[in-house]
């Protein structure tokens, strides 16, 4: 299926940008975010990106921040023209002159003590308790528990081993102690 962004007509300088990218292994999704956002710069510019000053870049950016973008953006849009600037066109020195947004994050709700027992009192299915705990205590996402296996548990060490998971290596999950302390 044809791909509007990363197979739009090739200029010399997006097909450079395009081999930076396969070079460094970037993901497709990387390579159309990328592209759409120095499409962005160059449509600010009403030029090539590669004819950009300094000055350029502030007026670009002050006019994304007017414009409502959202912080994450933001940041997302001065990873692509960094890439651009370092890496494609050999200049550093316009890539010095982005700046990156700070972004405030909210801490995740820690539920209290009763409040997880309560919610996995919620279910008497013994099943979905223990995959209630374990998702809890391992801090797991729901596609993640749902993804182990049996072979997954090491009940003697009180490991759960994640395989595809992202941040995962071998994990030591002291979830299940905890699990096998509130259901005994």
């Amino acid at each position: 299926m044809p791909h509007p962004v990363l197979d739009a007509p090739v200029s010399p300088l997006r097909q450079r940008l395009i081999d930076d990218m396969n070079m460094r292994r970037f993901s497709r999704e990387t390579q159309r975010n990328y592209l759409r956002d120095i499409g962005r710069l160059a449509a600010f510019l009403g030029r090539s990106p590669d004819t950009a000053t300094a000055d350029d870049l502030r007026r670009f950016q002050i006019e994304q921040q007017e414009d409502g973008v959202p912080v994450p953006t933001m940041n997302s849009i001065v990873s692509a023209l960094r890439f651009l600037f370092i890496h494609t066109l050999d200049r550093p020195d316009l890539a010095r002159r982005l700046v990156r947004l700070a972004h405030r994050r909210n801490l995740p709700v820690v539920l209290s003590r009763d409040e997880v027992a309560r919610l996995l009192n919620a279910t008497t299915c013994l099943k979905h308790q223990a995959a209630l705990s374990v998702a809890y205590g391992a801090g797991l996402r729901v596609a993640e528990v749902s993804m182990l296996k049996v072979a997954d548990v090491d009940s003697e060490r009180m490991l759960l081993r994640g395989r595809a998971w992202q941040g995962w290596a071998l994990s030591q999950c002291h979830a299940l102690r905890r699990s096998a302390r509130a259901s005994a």
